[in-house]
C-alpha cells in the first residue's frame, strides 16, 4: 500500500491507534462485510472470495439504501451527480 500511494501521489494518513470513531464509516463497512460476506462464506480459492465479494459490494451499492445518503442507494446518490 504504502509503494502504491508513493507511485499514484496519494498520501496516507491514518488514525490514532484505539480510535475506530476516527473513521467511523470505514469502520462500519467493514463490519457489515464481515458479518454479512466474510463470516458466513467458506472460500475454496480466491477466484470464488472475488467473486463472492463481488456481489455483495453491488448489492450494497445498488440495491441498499443509506441513511447518511438520505436513504438513497450509492448508485442513485452517485447518478444525482450526474445530471
Amino acid at each position: 500500500m504504502f509503494d502504491w500511494s508513493l507511485n499514484n501521489g496519494v498520501d496516507l494518513s491514518f488514525i490514532q491507534p484505539g480510535k475506530p470513531q476516527q473513521n467511523a464509516f470505514i469502520e462500519s463497512f467493514n463490519g457489515r462485510m464481515r458479518d454479512e460476506c466474510l463470516n458466513v462464506h467458506l472460500f475454496n480459492s480466491l477466484l470464488e472470495a472475488r467473486s463472492a465479494i463481488k456481489n455483495w459490494v453491488d448489492d450494497y451499492n445498488r440495491n441498499r439504501p443509506h441513511s447518511s445518503l438520505g436513504y438513497m442507494t450509492p448508485e442513485k446518490f452517485r447518478l444525482t451527480f450526474e445530471k
